[in-house]
């Protein structure tokens, strides 16, 4: 899944892809480099000043529009606000990310009532706020509160089979508490929905690793590759060809896919 944010304060990008074309050429360039979808996002989840509803609309619906009118990538949308999340798919999205974990209470029924699929996140604090976060058992509490959310989704009318589950890396956690769940992420997967893992260079990669921003990309496929062994099957990332390839390497020393080619020795 590849992140393209139409914002111009993400914590990565720095509003490198904030106007409209450079959204666009950025989502059919990762479709291009081998993302299988990509995530349209108006309004970073980190702290910020408040973003209306009318201006996140006029920032990612047009992305959808121009995206689905040029390519079949799949679209997702990162947004916490069901109306946003109804035009949207209106537009051409097919997955609707809550990174708040359905804050927005008629965000279940409003995708229930399409063919879209959901994905829950695991985010305890307000989105665009900050909070010192305290867990007596980070996964256990990360585990407990999907099940409440997919139970939520469900009454509500949400098919099971359109829901994914996202343990929320960094979201109201500090780096011992995504350091934890990433190794423990087996035990989120047995919740037995498909599970999406957000690490692309985030601040656990970055304390980690001593690293600034930019500097992270190492650390961040290490974090997917190991949530990729863990059970993860989607995961959320910047930079699409080194992704990719460290993707696909896994996929095939665990089996879920042939080489590319193979005539080393068979020749």
């Amino acid at each position: 899944m590849a992140i393209i944010n139409r914002t111009p304060d993400s914590f990565y990008d720095k509003g490198s892809t904030f106007t409209l074309d450079r959204s666009v050429a950025a989502a059919l360039h990762a479709a291009e480099d081998g993302a299988d979808w990509v995530d349209i996002g108006g309004v970073p989840f980190g702290r910020g000043p408040a973003v209306s509803r009318d201006e996140e609309l006029q920032r990612i619906i047009p992305v959808i529009e121009a995206i689905a009118s040029r390519s079949a990538v799949v679209i997702s949308v990162d947004t916490i606000n069901a109306e946003v999340a109804r035009q949207s798919i209106a537009a051409g999205a097919s997955v609707i990310n809550d990174t708040s974990g359905l804050r927005d209470p008629d965000m279940a029924s409003v995708v229930a009532a399409t063919d879209a699929h959901l994905v829950l996140t695991h985010s305890k604090g307000t989105p665009r706020g900050e909070q010192l976060p305290h867990y007596d058992d980070v996964v256990a509490e990360i585990i407990e509160y999907l099940h409440e959310r997919i139970a939520r989704a469900t009454a509500a009318g949400m098919p099971l089979e359109r829901l994914i589950i996202d343990p929320g890396h960094d979201l109201n956690k500090n780096t011992f508490h995504t350091l934890e769940l990433t190794r423990r992420l087996e035990e989120i997967v047995a919740i037995g929905l498909p599970t999406l893992v957000a690490v692309s260079n985030k601040d656990f990669v970055g304390e980690t690793l001593d690293r600034e921003q930019g500097q992270r990309l190492e650390g961040s496929l290490a974090a997917a590759v190991i949530c990729i062994m863990k059970g993860a099957r989607i995961v959320r990332m910047h930079n699409i060809p080194e992704s990719v390839a460290a993707v696909r390497m896994t996929e095939a020393i665990l089996g879920f896919r042939p080489p590319a080619y193979a005539r080393h020795n068979l020749e």
